[in-house]
């Protein structure tokens, strides 16, 4: 992904005309000063999530065309299909902004197929091939881990899987975890989210049109903050409101700050083009150099950088909502 630190970017991406028309269903607007309801329909189970992460991890860097990737992927596929009602790994040729032709995969679970209200939950499981931004030049040609960017919004995601598996929500959902994330360049938007991109041109389901789909991207980090991201108030401000309230709701106020900051070309935006309203859940720091959390696209994007309380953060938060609705 690539920040953006002026809001008015968002008509250089093309996303001016191109906002879903979903809506955050229940939605309600809370006064900051309302006391918090704890909403306790089920527990999400950080050390689970952590365990998720951790395995990702244990395959090395999932870099495609290398056999971490491929292992990963099929671990991934495995853990879906043990949860999900049913699962669809896409594949597709892509072309990178450096001319290299990538196989990759985009893995679906779909959780109960039938229902006609829907939301995406969206992860990348790819990491970068190179450390660009690591502070130590001899390193920037490594691989990056991806404990965090990849491997935590991922690890989330198959939690909820297998939350959703044992008490069944309401709600349909459809869990997208996109390959070929990690493959870009500053110099050109389009070389990002490459999966994401093949995935909003050939869905999973035909005119699919879920309410709105939420986007976790570096959700792990001890000291994580989540600001509401600019693309996201621009295209579904009303799903950023109702989630960033129910974190507060739910006790998290300290990582999901109700302010704007910045604006990150991710793999939402390319959803958001496809016209389906989607935020994203992504540690901004500001300040940082890049805007993001200080370890992204570093060497040092590792195991030990991960919080199973900030996984539980994220995860109860995104698990309240489904069993809200």
């Amino acid at each position: 992904m690539k920040m953006h630190h002026i809001f008015s970017l968002v008509a250089a991406v093309g996303l001016a005309t191109s906002c879903g028309s979903g809506s955050a269903t229940n939605s309600s607007a809370k006064n900051a000063d309302t006391v918090p309801q704890p909403v306790a329909a089920v527990d999400f189970n950080a050390d689970s999530a952590f365990a998720f992460v951790k395995q990702q991890c244990d395959f090395g860097p999932r870099v495609p065309e290398t056999q971490a990737h491929e292992q990963c992927g099929e671990w991934i596929e495995a853990q879906l299909r043990g949860w999900c009602d049913k699962v669809i790994a896409q594949k597709a040729r892509l072309t990178t902004f450096d001319g290299k032709m990538l196989n990759a995969t985009n893995y679906i679970g779909v959780i109960n197929p039938d229902a006609k209200e829907r939301i995406l939950l969206v992860a990348h499981w790819d990491t970068r091939p190179w450390a660009d931004a690591d502070p130590d030049q001899a390193k920037r040609n490594m691989p990056v881990m991806g404990a965090n960017d990849g491997a935590s919004g991922v690890g989330v995601l198959l939690e909820l899987a297998r939350l959703m598996n044992g008490k069944k929500p309401d709600v349909g959902v459809d869990i997208l975890l996109v390959d070929a994330e990690d493959w870009g360049t500053d110099n050109e938007e389009e070389s990002w989210a490459l999966g994401t991109q093949y995935w909003a041109e050939h869905p999973h389901v035909k005119d699919y049109k879920p309410m709105y789909g939420i986007l976790l991207d570096m959700v792990g980090a001890p000291d994580a903050q989540f600001y509401h991201e600019g693309f996201s108030l621009q295209c579904a401000a009303d799903v950023v409101e109702k989630v960033w309230n129910i974190a507060a709701d739910s006790g998290y106020s300290n990582h999901f700050k109700s302010v704007q900051f910045g604006a990150a070309t991710d793999d939402h935006v390319f959803i958001i083009r496809a016209g389906i309203p989607c935020i994203d859940i992504i540690d901004m720091r500001p300040g940082s150099e890049g805007g993001f959390y200080p370890y992204w696209h570093t060497t040092g994007d590792t195991i030990d950088k991960i919080s199973a309380k900030t996984l539980k953060a994220v995860g109860q938060t995104v698990a309240n909502l489904i069993y809200e609705l």
